[in-house]
């Protein structure tokens, strides 16, 4: 058994990403001392043609903070065009795990700011979770049950790791200009422009090695972490709870023969009265949470020699869970911390030409892995309003939206995690003989089992109210709820469909090989290399909004009268595109996607001919699933967000009805809506 105390760089990211020579004693976690920090690679400094003009430059947007929030943000912006400046404070990746469970929604967007593949490859995909009382378990659970699913519902990466894929992103961009070692320093608010005139822009003061220099902004993201400079700057709070409790993060090399799962034990033999955390991660190293109560002493508690009799106290008990007999495996220490935490946010997320996203805006335990995926969730909801708002397409009262709805989401993270928390660490003898009961009646009882709650593992915030959305006036059910963001399915394009074969252009071999090539790719796993072209997500342009055509025929129809004929066809298509290219007029144009159940026995792209700039193409829905998740029906039309949110449906579409729609999305019309938290749907408790 050894002390290691170091993390390994992935070679092949760092290089990609333009490390330096990875350095030691390059500065160490908040909680972790010299001896148990690990390795930190160091981007350089470099002096930017900025410090030397004449006057301060100004930007569209600066960010500040490269995590994986402010990387996000950037990444997005810039592959909508929009020119962005990201500033950090130092030159180094996160230290450790860190932030570490990344769920499916996360991955879905990485996918779209083009990181997913990699990402989830040097991932650990899991699915299962199980938890124990005790020295027995009490039950496991599967929080991706079904098939048709691109991406696992989680993948565990250390947040090191994590950045410096998001790194290596965002050198392949010219539009972002990230600044290793500028640090802001001094932060003015500009006044906003009035009848058409920009107003003054926002006023950073920056320093860097070579000394300090000014920027002026007309939007200033502040992504820079639950210390925020810029929240303090700007003399701003957060208020919350803040819980009196210690934990200890301990990432452990070692050979363990345990499957890619979320074990979570309460009151564990080997750690008697307190609660334990195990996750596995990449390159063998275990991520394992203790927790050691209030009184506990941190730098005590940090010492290695502490540390590893608990570890391998967990790792016997562990084989025998999985079966083994209990033998202990060689094992070094990589990294450890000890945190406290706290459920808090800022009243407001906006606060004129200065916006807050991630940590820099809200803070939750770590329980149920919400952090760093609602601050993700905060960059996506952001990024489009943002680029909208620049390139002139919308007025400065949509980015008032995002503050309204990730707030919301704010309180919807806070809650399930307090409420995660409070059963997690029972202050009372009432609360702990409660969990007591609930975990005894667990093993045998399913009611007793949505009780339990070792954290309400992240979900999306479904924007209930949004101002955005245009309320159903037509009945929908099915698992696609309005303000919810679209679930990916498998689905085929129907260029390959319509391969040349008979005098109808219709190949059924092709729609059989189709279909069982996209079937047998969704079941093989969500994080097989499944190619991006077979998935529906992959169809939506980042920064455009989508609409969604269902074209099928009414059950029991034969394949000659799926749809109209071929002339009638074609003028019901050009009528549907002149109405949505009507309600877009002056905006940038949306992605048109007709879906299909059942392939139609006629050449569908000719009959769709001349749709101009829009990106108009046709899918076969291969396993149905697009249609049941949307509860979509022959002539039924949804709407989404450029964040892939719905905000939009109808059974069948009038004109007038998309122009309105449209223009409330995108803040031209003032609804009183508010957004409400999403509590008709309880993510899933484990």
């Amino acid at each position: 058994m050894t002390v290691h105390p170091t993390r390994a760089v992935n070679t092949g990211v760092a290089k990609a990403a333009g490390l330096a020579e990875a350095r030691e004693g390059a500065g160490a976690d908040a909680g972790a001392t010299a001896s148990t920090c690990a390795t930190a690679a160091d981007f350089g400094y470099r002096r930017h043609p900025d410090q030397d003009a004449a006057t301060p430059r100004r930007k569209p947007v600066v960010v500040v903070g490269a995590g994986p929030v402010g990387l996000a943000l950037a990444i997005d912006l810039a592959l909508q065009q929009v020119p962005v400046v990201l500033l950090n404070d130092d030159g180094r990746l996160s230290v450790g795990s860190r932030a570490l469970c990344f769920a499916k929604r996360t991955l879905d967007i990485f996918d779209r700011l083009g990181c997913g593949e990699p990402i989830v490859a040097q991932g650990v995909s899991w699915h299962v979770g199980r938890v124990f009382f005790r020295d027995e378990q009490v039950y496991q659970f599967d929080l991706l049950p079904e098939a048709g699913h691109r991406r696992p519902a989680f993948i565990n990466l250390s947040q090191h790791d994590l950045e410096a894929h998001l790194v290596a992103r965002a050198a392949q961009l010219p539009m972002l200009d990230l600044r290793w070692h500028h640090a802001v320093v001094g932060l003015t608010q500009g006044e906003g422009g009035e009848n058409g005139h920009p107003g003054s822009p926002a006023t950073l003061t920056v320093r860097t090695p070579e000394g300090e220099y000014v920027l002026e902004a007309d939007h200033v993201i502040a992504c820079d972490g639950s210390r925020s400079t810029l929240r303090r700057l700007l003399g701003l709070d957060t208020q919350g709870r803040r819980f009196k409790d210690r934990f200890l993060i301990a990432d452990v090399r070692m050979r363990a023969p345990f499957p890619a799962e979320r074990w979570f034990w309460f009151d564990p033999p080997f750690h008697p009265g307190q609660s334990v955390l195990l996750h596995r991660q990449p390159e063998g190293v275990w991520r394992i949470d203790f927790q050691l109560g209030w009184d506990a002493d941190p730098e005590q508690e940090k010492r290695p020699e502490n540390i590893l009799p608990r570890v391998q106290a967990l790792m016997a008990q562990a084989s025998r869970a999985a079966g083994g007999d209990g033998a202990i495996p060689e094992m070094e220490l990589v990294w450890a911390s000890v945190y406290t935490f706290a459920c808090l946010r800022m009243e407001r997320f906006r606060h004129g030409r200065v916006i807050f996203a991630g940590d820099a805006a809200h803070g939750v335990s770590p329980f149920g892995a919400r952090g760093a995926n609602s601050g993700i969730q905060d960059a996506e909801n952001l990024a489009w309003k943002l680029a909208w708002v620049v390139q002139g397409h919308a007025g400065e009262a949509l980015l008032d939206t995002y503050a309204r709805e990730r707030e919301v989401a704010a309180d919807d993270n806070i809650r399930h995690s307090t409420r995660s928390t409070d059963f997690i660490t029972p202050k009372s003898a009432v609360s702990r003989l409660f969990r007591t009961a609930v975990l005894d009646l667990a093993k045998q009882h399913e009611f007793a089992r949505k009780l339990v709650n070792s954290g309400r593992l992240s979900l999306p915030t479904t924007l209930t109210g949004s101002s955005l959305s245009t309320p159903d006036g037509d009945a929908f059910e099915g698992a696609l709820a309005l303000g919810a963001p679209m679930v990916d399915a498998p689905v085929a394009s129907l260029a390959e469909v319509f391969e040349p074969s008979d005098g109808a252009g219709h190949n059924p071999d092709a729609v059989a090989r189709a279909a069982a090539s996209v079937s047998a790719r969704a079941s093989v796993g969500a994080s097989a290399d499944v190619g991006a072209g077979t998935w529906l997500l992959s169809h939506l342009r980042t920064g455009r909004f989508s609409v969604l055509l269902f074209l099928d025929a009414v059950p029991g129809a034969g394949p000659d009268e799926a749809l109209p004929g071929a002339i009638g066809l074609h003028v019901h298509h050009r009528h549907l595109l002149d109405s949505i290219r009507l309600a877009f007029e002056g905006l940038p144009a949306p992605t048109i996607l007709f879906i299909t159940r059942t392939p139609p026995a006629m050449t569908l792209p000719g009959a769709i001919a001349g749709a101009d700039d829009f990106a108009v193409r046709m899918l076969y829905d291969v396993e149905g699933l697009v249609h049941s998740r949307c509860d979509a029906r022959p002539g039924t039309v949804l709407m989404l967000r450029p964040d892939q949110h719905l905000c939009a449906r109808w059974r069948h579409l009038r004109p007038v009805e998309i122009r309105s729609a449209v223009l409330r999305a995108t803040g031209a019309l003032h609804a009183v809506a508010q957004p409400a938290p999403h509590s008709d749907q309880e993510p899933v408790c484990h």
